[in-house]
């Protein structure tokens, strides 16, 4: 087990296009119900959460100094997918929440994955908040998972800048 997921945790390197991930039916999508698939994280730079909705608010300070970036939309993406499996809420709750969230921010893709799928197919931390920046190739720029250091917050806007 502890080999297998060290395998997975290889599949994130700096520099490089993680495998592509489709979520559909019962797997996944987006919260509009369409399905959802990682070969759309190209064309603008693309900041990814995979969040476990239990530790939605652990990066709440990075999160308010992104807003007040102002990055351009079209230019700057963000992709919000949601470890459904994480967390005891029922998923009727979750999918409540997650469409007013989609509601309030627009420019933001809401994601459901309801079988860890990430967590399998790219090594993504289980039960956290992980932290992807992706460039406009899809090359993976900045990882971490958990609490992010006001260090992190600078090194990921400092990215982001510099490949916009």
């Amino acid at each position: 087990m502890i080999f297998l997921s060290l395998i997975a945790a290889v599949v994130l390197s700096i520099g490089q296009v993680p495998p592509v991930v489709h979520l559909d039916g019962k797997i996944g999508g987006k919260v509009d119900g369409k399905p959802f698939s990682t070969e759309m994280i190209k064309g603008k730079v693309y900041l990814v959460l995979y969040v476990d909705p239990d530790k939605r608010d652990l990066n709440e300070d990075f999160a308010e100094a992104l807003k007040k970036q102002h990055f351009d939309h079209s230019k700057f993406g963000s992709i919000a997918i949601i470890n459904m499996k994480a967390t005891w809420l029922p998923n009727f709750v979750l999918e409540s929440i997650l469409k007013k969230k989609q509601k309030k921010y627009p420019h933001t893709i809401y994601v459901k994955d309801y079988d860890k799928v990430f967590v399998k197919k790219w090594g993504l931390k289980d039960e956290d908040y992980n932290v992807l920046l992706f460039d406009k190739s899809g090359k993976l720029l900045f990882y971490k998972s958990g609490k992010l250091t006001p260090e992190d917050t600078q090194k990921v806007i400092q990215l982001i800048k510099q490949n916009l």
